[in-house]
């Protein structure tokens, strides 16, 4: 099978942007979002301010730059998974690849304590999370038996999916990290599905 060739300054690029963002998550982490400038992230990165906004259009969207690839990332786990699976399990399954791209629960949840801590954080967060919904529903549209109403089903069970992983990340934090994310995520959805 023939791989596609990704142009060398394509992978950079993508190696230059996840760098800088890398960075930015942990000075946000260590001195908090509304405590560290544009200009620190930049020096910290070895970076002008100039370069640092050919990758990122806004301090948000610096914060924010994983979210989007995040989704990339769910929606291709499910669709590499069985067709015949239950499209909850396959969800929570593609859910699990957030564990695995930051490996340390710490910083997942330094991470999360600090989008779910600021306003517009937390605004640009749910709409990410509405993108996730878009390339999740075909997938599970695909899935579901013939119905005039195949795909409001599917938006629906997205939707509150990604509901679910919301207020399961925030029960998370509200805890203090304690418990196990995928644990409160399975309430919220028994809760979902019980109703």
């Amino acid at each position: 099978m023939n791989r596609p060739v990704i142009p060398i300054r394509e992978q950079t690029r993508t190696v230059v942007r996840s760098l800088i963002a890398q960075t930015a998550i942990a000075l946000f982490a260590e001195n908090g979002y509304d405590g560290t400038t544009i200009d620190e992230v930049a020096a910290a990165a070895g970076v002008s301010r100039r370069t640092l906004f050919n990758y990122f259009k806004s301090k948000e969207d610096l914060a924010l730059s994983g979210l989007a690839e995040q989704g990339d990332v769910i929606a291709a786990r499910f669709a590499q998974l069985p067709a015949d699976e239950d499209v909850w399990t396959s969800l929570r399954t593609s859910f699990h690849v957030l564990e695995e791209i930051e490996a340390a629960p710490e910083r997942r949840f330094q991470f999360a304590q600090f989008i779910f801590g600021n306003d517009s954080l937390r605004a640009g967060h749910m709409d990410k999370q509405a993108r996730w919904q878009d390339l999740l529903t075909p997938l599970i549209e695909e899935r579901l038996p013939q119905d005039a109403r195949r795909e409001l089903q599917a938006h629906a069970i997205a939707a509150a999916a990604i509901a679910c992983l919301h207020v399961a990340m925030v029960q998370w934090i509200g805890r203090d990290g304690r418990d196990n994310v995928f644990d409160l995520y399975d309430a919220a959805v028994a809760a979902v599905r019980s109703a």
